[in-house]
């Protein structure tokens, strides 16, 4: 088994002048990169850690934004043999006390030896970094790539060995960017061996992507993947998508892309946000799978997708799915390759009451839920209840998972690790259910709300919020409040809405309280429109 290092190795002896990657910046020419570049430009990273002297199996903090100096500085951390770990860089989407506690709580835990940044942030940088926070050096990315370094010196990436950590994925917290999932070179590319294949992945595809590199969608699907395995790749920075979405679909329109990861927004921000005119001579013909992933799916994202960019060639086999987590690496399940995705229309009260998928009667309140598809070949599922039970199909359940891909750990967090597993299976903490072998995602289970004894479960409210007109798909929200004079927690909705007049907004309150109590067992009092 060749590990990341090696890969990269074998990709630039074998095929130097391929074009493995093209970068899209606004406002400025793409730039294509060359394995031989790519190589070169991580060698020259590898040698400045070197330098500095950081040692094999030693973290480092990436804090760059989308581009060039980030690909260098995240494979020549692994050619060094450290294992980098990217954060997302402060911008004004992000308040600054918030960003320099997580930044000071990362340090804290991870201990990395080594921060790569740009020379206008070193100040935020040095001002986190405290005593016995670990860090040795603060580098500049600028500052590396003026440099002259020797290049005779072997890379000590290149020894590293399967079992060792190659790289970590941070995952979000309410205090901090504080649990690292600890990935090794094995579980990367056994995930990627499988994925591939459930992907169908070929020497015609093109991934384009504009997902941020932190996240585990954008930095496996949407960057590793694609490098690793020879497939090119085009990619974007998030926030020059969020201005203009109808990048993304010009880019797989140039350069013929047969593959993207979205999260389920994303299918309503480009429906609802792309100007007619950005839409001309756009052809999406090529785009085989358009892969929803990474928060709730709804059958009506995927609808109006489709709706908006048929005519410019999109097909309705081209909506996928997926079910993910950094501690699997990535992918879990993949549905919708080799086939439509598939929706299940189930009882709304029975998955409530008795927590079971009860296909939905013809005349009956049906929830339209999208398949997650199955199970990656190196993974196996279990659905299970709170006393750790297996359950059979339709039964709502924890997600349990065990393949050979999953995390060494939560670093530096044995507690957080220990505390996951339960006889070498996963716990992942959401909920769904079997039907068929394919996985159906139903919420999670710390978002449970308990009313008067009962289980709400918020996305199946969610979805009726989003059902109602005027109201944002995906921009409903539900949540528990305790009240202690009646002993139980009271139900809390807010929608978000375009409607102009507040005359309009207590109108649609009302309709969702309606709609709300008619097809749920909750009488929703609570409604508040922003």
């Amino acid at each position: 088994m060749l590990t990341a290092a090696q890969t990269l190795h074998r990709h630039f002896r074998d095929t130097p002048g391929k074009v493995c990657l093209t970068l899209l910046e606004a406002r400025q020419a793409d730039k294509p990169l060359t394995y031989q570049q790519l190589y070169h430009g991580a060698s020259r990273c590898a040698r400045a850690l070197i330098q500095q002297n950081v040692q094999p199996g030693e973290v480092v903090i990436l804090i760059l934004p989308h581009g060039e100096a980030l690909v260098y500085a995240f494979f020549g951390a692994i050619l060094a043999g450290a294992v980098p770990a990217i954060m997302p860089f402060l911008t004004e989407k992000l308040a600054p006390d918030q960003y320099r506690r997580s930044l000071a709580a990362l340090f804290a835990v991870t201990r990395p030896a080594a921060v790569i940044s740009y020379a206008d942030f070193l100040d935020e940088v040095h001002r986190a970094v405290e005593a016995g926070s670990g860090v040795r050096t603060v580098l500049a990315a600028e500052q590396i790539a003026a440099e002259n370094l020797p290049e005779d010196s072997p890379l000590p990436g290149m020894l590293r060995q399967p079992e060792d950590i190659v790289l970590l994925q941070h995952s979000s917290g309410t205090s901090g960017l504080q649990k690292g999932v600890a990935l090794s070179n094995r579980a990367v590319a056994n995930q990627i061996s499988a994925y591939a294949p459930a992907i169908n992945l070929n020497s015609l595809d093109v991934v384009v992507s504009w997902l941020p590199l932190y996240h585990d969608m954008g930095l496996i699907a949407g960057f590793l993947m694609p490098l690793l395995t020879g497939t090119p790749l085009v990619l974007m920075s998030p926030f020059d998508w969020v201005r203009a979405p109808y990048r993304l679909l010009q880019a797989v329109s140039t350069y013929k892309g047969t593959l993207s990861w979205l999260p389920n927004f994303a299918y309503n921000f480009c429906a609802q946000k792309i100007r007619p005119r950005d839409l001309e001579e756009l052809d999406l013909s090529t785009w085989r799978a358009v892969i929803n992933c990474s928060e709730p799916m709804y059958y009506s994202s995927h609808t109006q997708f489709l709706e908006r960019f048929q005519p410019h060639g999109l097909r309705p086999e081209a909506l996928a799915t997926c079910y993910a987590m950094a501690e699997n690496v990535f992918a879990v399940t993949q549905g919708g390759i080799d086939r439509q995705v598939r929706v299940d229309h189930v009882d709304l009260r029975a998955l409530q009451e008795q927590h079971r998928a009860v296909p939905a009667p013809a005349d009956g309140e049906a929830l339209r839920l999208l398949s997650a598809g199955r199970p990656v070949s190196n993974t196996r599922l279990q659905i299970l209840d709170d006393q750790g039970r297996t359950l059979p199909d339709r039964h709502v359940g924890e997600i349990a998972l065990h393949s050979d891909c999953m995390l060494t750990g939560y670093y530096n967090r044995p507690e957080l690790t220990a505390n996951a597993f339960r006889d070498g299976w996963y716990l992942t903490g959401d909920l769904g259910y079997l039907a068929d072998g394919e996985l159906f995602i139903t919420g999670r289970k710390k978002d449970l709300i308990i009313v008067g004894g009962k289980n709400v479960y918020p996305q199946d409210l969610e979805y009726l919020a989003g059902e109602i007109a005027g109201v944002h798909p995906g921009r409903a929200v539900v949540f528990g409040l305790p009240n202690e004079s009646s002993g139980t927690e009271d139900v809390i909705l807010v929608a978000e809405t375009d409607l102009p007049d507040l005359h309009s907004w207590q109108a649609l309150a009302d309709e969702l309280r309606r709609a709300i109590t008619r097809s749920s067992d909750v009488a929703l009092r609570h409604v508040h429109i922003v």
